[in-house]
């Protein structure tokens, strides 16, 4: 083993250990990698930043801007609001959900394709009083289940895309991915919407004709009115009555102790509880209010309202607090109640440090919020109830239509069709300039412009094919078929404590030289591989879209394998039968 052989795979060790331990933003992760491979030599001071101007960067960062378009036209919410109400089966609401959620997937970032179904999801849980945890990880894992459909569904898949175009000179086409994907694809909604939601514990309920509306527990503070009728009722009357977990009083400022159950309620006394939306509502009735204090910061007059939305990947609410944010003064809006995903807190709601997938009960102006939650990262989880000209609305999805036929005909590349596409956009005014670079997610972006030198390096030092010769001297004279499916099962393996832009990085170079050692074709090696990287299923930390909805539905960690594991169990069956017969091993 040379010095960079060395070099190359100990910086990647210590990155991907960096990206398992999660204590640090994944993009500085990605751009101390980077920095270290140059300083260790192993990454040319010249070829440092040649990632930003790689197409997969440029498609991505393009395809987040039209997500946006498509987004802002609700042309999405009217398509989904008018198939999934005219019917009442949870089965077939589970279908239309799963079904359009993994369409869109397969065309826009995974995230953006859960966003825009997520409000018809609470609509949905809402109007039928289904538990929100039959929905959402369902839907959740049909958004990763159509990624892996095309090109441009994930970002894991352009990558692949640039290590066959560098191994073989030919690049994958939009729908190469197709076959494959979108069988695997296919076999995973259908056990997602038949059986996968019975396996959860809110089937059980609905099965039982024992409706509930389930959702967020959040963490709040009550005030009694004096003229509340529940002034002198005990603490355990109203937990039992209203469905409320009190965890502090305070009184006159100060923290009542002793056994809080038998503790009785004075007027003006502030209690700190978790309870669900529907019981605040009961409460408020009955003359207990919100402690908050909303200021009329931005006030438009308009009219106040309540929304539910959700801190999303790249918020800039997380690591902070109520009390650092001050939401009335700098965005005009108040934060009156928060579901921390259960985590553990007794403090005053100002204390609670945010996380990403914190569901938060926001106030404020309904044109305010509107405005402000896409700039604090936040994804709305009610009705949008958007006014729209038929116009704008047909145009993005039109103009999008336009970009892959021309991509998928050959006639422009996946690059310039996007970035075509968004100019196109941008001069007929359905979506603004200021709007394209606030699309594009950059931490994303940065990740995968840091981490194609690193991958490339991989390669150029050899340490790629050295790992693929021992590999190779451990499995002994293992044929092609077997060497596919060690390939899926160690990506579907890392890929939940990794994200999928890393999981490529590392395998598709190794399994690039496995190919070229055992005399087989590189390309089943990496549609296996992307496949892989889209399996998260087993973690609520292996993707993004699987934290969000963590608190949203009330999941526990376990909960995940319930479903993930016969889903992994699925994928690689069709993967195994499909691949060989698409893209021939020898």
């Amino acid at each position: 083993m040379t010095f960079d052989q060395a070099a190359i795979i100990v910086i990647l060790g210590c990155t991907l250990a960096a990206f398992v331990l999660d204590r640090w933003r994944f993009d500085l992760v990605a751009a101390s990698c980077l920095t270290a491979s140059v300083i260790a030599g192993v990454v040319t001071p010249e070829d440092a930043f040649s990632g930003f101007g790689n197409t997969a960067v440029v498609t991505v960062a393009a395809v987040l801007v039209i997500g946006r378009a498509l987004a802002k036209s609700g042309s999405i919410d009217l398509i989904a609001d008018r198939l999934a109400f005219r019917f009442e089966r949870p089965t077939l609401h589970l279908a239309i959900l799963c079904g359009l959620g993994g369409f869109l997937s397969g065309f826009m970032n995974n995230v953006a394709a859960l966003a825009l179904m997520l409000p018809v999801a609470m609509s949905l849980c809402r109007r039928f009083r289904y538990p929100p945890s039959l929905l959402m990880m369902p839907l959740s894992f049909a958004t990763l289940l159509g990624g892996m459909t095309t090109l441009i569904g994930t970002p894991s898949n352009l990558l692949i895309a640039n290590f066959r175009e560098e191994a073989t000179g030919v690049r994958f086409m939009m729908f190469d991915f197709t076959p494959t994907g979108a069988a695997v694809a296919a076999g995973g909604l259908l056990f997602l919407v038949l059986v996968g939601w019975r396996l959860l514990p809110a089937a059980q309920r609905i099965a039982e004709e024992r409706p509930t509306t389930g959702g967020p527990r959040y963490a709040t503070e009550l005030q009694v009115r004096p003229s509340s009728p529940l002034a002198g009722r005990t603490v355990s009357e109203l937990a039992e009555e209203y469905n409320v977990a009190v965890h502090g009083i305070l009184r006159e400022g100060r923290r009542v102790f002793g056994r809080l159950d038998r503790a009785k309620l004075l007027p003006l006394d502030i209690l700190l509880v978790r309870t669900d939306a529907d019981a605040l509502q009961r409460l408020t009735d009955d003359g207990i209010e919100l402690a908050e204090k909303f200021e009329e910061a931005g006030h438009s007059g308009h009219g106040t309202v309540f929304t539910e939305a959700i801190i999303g990947p790249n918020s800039l609410m997380q690591g902070s607090t109520p009390a650092s944010l001050d939401l009335p003064r700098r965005w005009g809006i108040g934060l009156v109640a928060v579901d921390n995903q259960g985590r553990r807190f007794e403090g005053r709601l100002h204390e609670l440090s945010l996380r990403e997938g914190d569901v938060l009960l926001l106030k404020g102006d309904e044109f305010r919020l509107r405005e402000v939650l896409p700039d604090l990262g936040c994804l709305p989880l009610a009705d949008r109830k958007l006014a729209f000209e038929p116009r704008r609305a047909v145009l993005p999805a039109v103009v999008f239509a336009s970009a892959i036929l021309l991509t998928s005909t050959g006639i422009l590349s996946v690059a310039v069709a996007m970035v075509g596409a968004i100019i196109a956009l941008v001069l007929a005014r359905a979506i603004g300039a200021r709007d394209v670079y606030e699309s594009i997610d950059w931490p994303v972006i940065v990740l995968l412009a840091a981490m194609i030198p690193v991958g490339n390096a991989l390669e150029t030092t050899g340490a790629a094919r050295y790992i693929a010769g021992e590999f190779l001297g451990l499995a002994g004279h293992w044929g092609p078929t077997a060497l596919l499916a060690i390939t899926l099962f160690v990506t579907m393996a890392i890929t939940p404590v990794l994200n999928n832009v890393a999981t490529v990085v590392v395998m598709a170079p190794i399994v690039i030289s496995i190919a070229e050692q055992t005399g087989a074709r590189p390309e089943p090696f990496l549609i296996a591989v992307a496949i892989g990287a889209s399996c998260d299923f087993l973690t609520p930390f292996g993707h993004h879209n699987n934290t969000i909805i963590m608190g949203l539905g009330n999941y526990r960690f376990g909960d995940y394998g319930r479903i993930g594991l016969p889903l992994d169990v699925i994928v690689v069956v069709l993967a195994l039968l499909t691949i060989p017969l698409v893209w021939p091993v020898q």
